[in-house]
């Protein structure tokens, strides 16, 4: 029997297996990649946004505000509030704090981020994102598992040891991130609080047999051995460390997640990839409040992530760390355009994806989604970047993956986006100039066809056809153009009258154009 299935079966397995503030399961038998541990001294933090976060009222595209005032009024920032950060786009008002990292050149986000094919189950999507897997494909292991289990085949076996003394990754909390999942088990510890690690008994338990049963208790046993030494690596790096921002708030649950992994990092831990959760945004009903839009549950939750990522940010620069870190939110879905009666906005497409640090490329990635007045109830905002590609970008621009390793990992359409940037070239302005895809579509509306023209910048092109739901029907062009403009034809004959977007994309350039057929 796996060690994974004893544990499943075994009594432990309703159980969170946090003792001592560390998570048991998550350092049963798996393998390691040699990022962590490794040379390298940078690291990761995601943030993950529970619920499905809004995109329309978190980066609010203002050249589509007189079509949102239409089909989402009673949820709709008033423009007079909203925080303006460019010509075209806006914060949510609570984004005060993400408003001065966008300031300082700290922030980077990319529009519209999602996957083809989109399943509006809280569940299953965030299987989707945690495993890195296509929508029709179902993984056990998550993103960054896989990618630890490409090394230290080993492990646990000999771990702590003199190369590799730290945890792999944490998770701060009860329970273990999915997305460091590996084929065994879990890679990341989940720690509760750093200064309340006792240690665990480790009682002799005599001679076990020599079958499953003893095979299992004896992993167990050196499991606990193993769950002390990592308890004592964190708590020394818990004494060692500081936090020297004032701008944490105690009401604040993200805020001291993120205050502990400064801490952590500050006291010289080791480990590389960081866990932090924020739930709540699931805003069906009561994401704003009846007399004042810019109030309600979005608003608190918003405040909550930015001053946050605010407080932290403001932590690693003074503890000079900051071009050590950077942090990155996703969440499972976005919400649909169109908002419901109920103060609130149903399960939705794409959502807009937050990167911070002192080594973003800093300024906005993709261009607004249009907004028509008749969208349909069920339309949500539609996917211009595949998330994989955000993963895959991080790990080939922060951790120095290959190209080809990232597409064996993730998916082999990869486009490397230009999230980050070398940290001694990091400036605070805003300079960066967003290269899109110059596309549009006629006729449209059309009864049958159309054509979409372009201009490339010479490379292999390819143009997909999705529904309103963000399903893909189909790939109507996949091949290589010189430098110039180009047309397409689109044929829509038999396909049933609605909305499509067609999305055309030329290595990290893409276009996301709206169709409507009559």
């Amino acid at each position: 029997m796996k060690r994974r299935t004893f544990l499943q079966r075994s009594s432990l397995a309703g159980l969170p297996l946090l003792v001592n503030g560390i998570g048991l399961t998550a350092v049963t038998k798996s393998r390691l990649f040699s990022l962590i541990n490794g040379d390298s001294d940078r690291v990761l933090v995601l943030i993950q946004l529970n619920g499905g976060n809004d995109e329309l009222n978190t980066l609010i595209p203002l050249d589509q505000y007189d079509n949102l005032a239409v089909v989402r009024s009673n949820v709709l920032i008033p423009d007079s509030q909203i925080l303006k950060i460019s010509d075209t786009a806006g914060l949510h008002p609570s984004m005060t704090g993400m408003r001065q990292l966008y300031d300082a050149g700290k922030l980077h986000l990319t529009q519209s981020v999602g996957y083809p094919n989109q399943n509006r189950s809280h569940f299953r999507s965030s299987d989707i994102w945690s495993t890195g897997s296509a929508a029709d494909e179902v993984l056990t292991t998550g993103w960054m598992g896989r990618y630890f289990n490409a090394d230290h085949p080993n492990f646990p076996d000999g771990y702590p040891n003199g190369d590799c003394p730290d945890p792999f990754a944490l998770t701060i909390g009860n329970t273990t991130s999915e997305t460091c999942q590996g084929p065994a088990a879990n890679f990341s510890l989940a720690v509760d609080d750093p200064f309340n690690l006792s240690p665990l008994s480790e009682s002799v338990v005599g001679q076990l047999p020599n079958n499953c049963y003893g095979d299992e208790m004896r992993y167990l046993v050196e499991t606990i051995k193993q769950t002390n030494a990592y308890s004592d690596v964190i708590s020394q790096a818990a004494n060692k460390g500081a936090n020297l921002s004032t701008k944490y708030e105690d009401g604040n649950r993200l805020a001291q997640q993120l205050k502990t992994i400064a801490l952590l990092v500050s006291g010289g831990l080791r480990t590389k990839v960081y866990v932090a959760n924020l739930g709540g945004f699931d805003t069906h009903a009561a994401q704003v409040t009846t007399d004042d839009p810019s109030q309600g549950t979005h608003a608190l939750l918003l405040e909550l992530l930015s001053s946050a990522v605010e407080a932290f940010q403001d932590d690693l620069q003074l503890l000079g760390i900051d071009k050590r870190v950077i942090g990155m939110t996703f969440s499972e879905f976005g919400r649909r355009i169109r908002s419901n009666d109920s103060l609130g906005t149903d399960h939705g497409t794409a959502a807009p994806l937050i990167v911070f640090g002192s080594c973003v490329n800093p300024g906005i990635l993709g261009t607004n989604p249009e907004v028509s007045r008749d969208v349909d109830v069920q339309e949500g905002v539609p996917m211009q970047y595949d998330f994989r590609s955000v993963y895959g970008s991080i790990l080939t621009d922060w951790f120095d993956v290959d190209e080809s390793a990232v597409r064996d990992l993730l998916y082999q359409d990869f486009q490397r986006l230009p999230i980050l940037e070398p940290c001694e070239s990091t400036t605070s302005q805003n300079n960066w100039v967003r290269d899109s895809l110059e596309a549009f579509v006629y006729p449209n509306p059309t009864s049958s066809q159309s054509t979409v023209q372009f201009v490339s910048q010479g490379g292999r092109v390819s143009l997909d056809l999705f529904d309103a739901l963000g399903n893909q029907i189909s790939n109507l062009y996949s091949g290589y153009r010189a430098f110039g403009e180009h047309q397409v034809q689109i044929e829509l004959h038999g396909k049933p009258a609605g909305v499509y977007y067609l999305r055309l994309q030329e290595g990290a350039r893409q276009r996301t154009l709206r169709l409507v057929k009559h």
